[in-house]
């Protein structure tokens, strides 16, 4: 559903064509950390307290398919939950 207006659309696309890419790929940068910020806290919220590691691979596993889960960290998504 897009429910931004045109006029505000045209304002929001001269803004990122004026600002350089550094300041692009920051803005990109504090978005997929906000992500995973709130990624974290469902985590935590669902299984409660994890070990560093067991978060990561709980993270990693919702963007990297189980297959690669699997073969690079031995570790099924499946089998111990998203």
């Amino acid at each position: 559903m897009d429910d931004t207006p045109n006029k505000v659309k045209k304002v929001l696309i001269e803004g990122y064509r004026r600002i350089s890419i550094q300041q692009k790929l920051q803005q990109v940068n504090e978005l997929t950390v906000a992500v995973q910020k709130l990624a974290f806290a469902r985590i935590r919220q669902q299984y409660g307290n994890l070990s560093e590691r067991e978060m990561k691979l709980r993270l990693a596993s919702l963007w990297i398919p189980k297959e690669i889960m699997l073969k690079v960290f031995a570790w099924d998504p499946q089998e111990k939950g998203y």
